[in-house]
């Protein structure tokens, strides 16, 4: 598995809303600052496009306290075993202000749709009120086009990962599809998979 370590320090409050870095820093200048405290994030593409490196730079960021639970892979030092959790069980396992579900897609298919939901509700309010983010893992070509729909209209953040072959090239990036309350970001994020995890474009930044 890729170092995915951090070394992002959340950008200092100076009056606007405080923000939490995501631990990609050409994606932290693509949100002006990271995601918005509170919020709950969707991150969804092939389980070969990223997701998982995005939930790891996430959950590892220096200097604060998250948790990552895993109910669908390999339980690494640090990470919560969710393999047998009932959603409801979920909630006081959260530690920190950096928490991860992986994988919303296995709650979904193992518990139902209407239960992902009620479980997306409950971390909201417990989220806001933490004044955490959790970020969710969604795979895709797994789940019919109304459960994406509604998962996408229950969180705040949805952010695709994309990976196109063009001849002998892959081209990755990255679309912020959706920002609750603010305008999402009009452009793609080129990105690529290194050793270290997800290095971002930063040569722009959208405000």
């Amino acid at each position: 598995m890729a170092n995915t370590k951090g070394h992002i320090q959340d950008i200092p409050d100076s009056g606007k809303q405080k923000k939490r870095t995501t631990g990609i820093v050409g994606l932290n200048l693509l949100l002006d600052g990271g995601f918005p405290e509170g919020t709950i994030i969707m991150v969804y593409g092939t389980p070969l496009a990223g997701v998982d490196l995005a939930a790891l730079q996430f959950w590892k960021v220096e200097g604060e306290e998250g948790t990552y639970l895993m109910n669908d892979g390999d339980i690494e030092v640090g990470m919560v075993d969710a393999t047998d959790l009932h959603p409801e069980m979920y909630i006081p396992q959260m530690a920190g202000g950096r928490i991860v579900v992986d994988s919303l897609s296995t709650i979904i298919i193992k518990y139902g749709i209407e239960e992902a939901l009620k479980f997306l509700r409950l971390t909201r309010a417990e989220m806001k009120k933490r004044g955490a983010n959790i970020m969710f893992v969604v795979y895709t070509g797994i789940h019919a086009p109304i459960e994406m729909t509604r998962i996408m209209r229950a969180t705040d953040i949805v952010i695709e990962f994309k990976t196109d072959i063009h001849q002998s090239e892959i081209e990755r990036t990255l679309a912020v599809h959706k920002m609750k309350d603010t305008a999402s970001p009009r452009r793609l994020l080129p990105f690529i998979i290194t050793d270290n995890g997800i290095e971002a474009s930063t040569t722009s930044r959208v405000v």
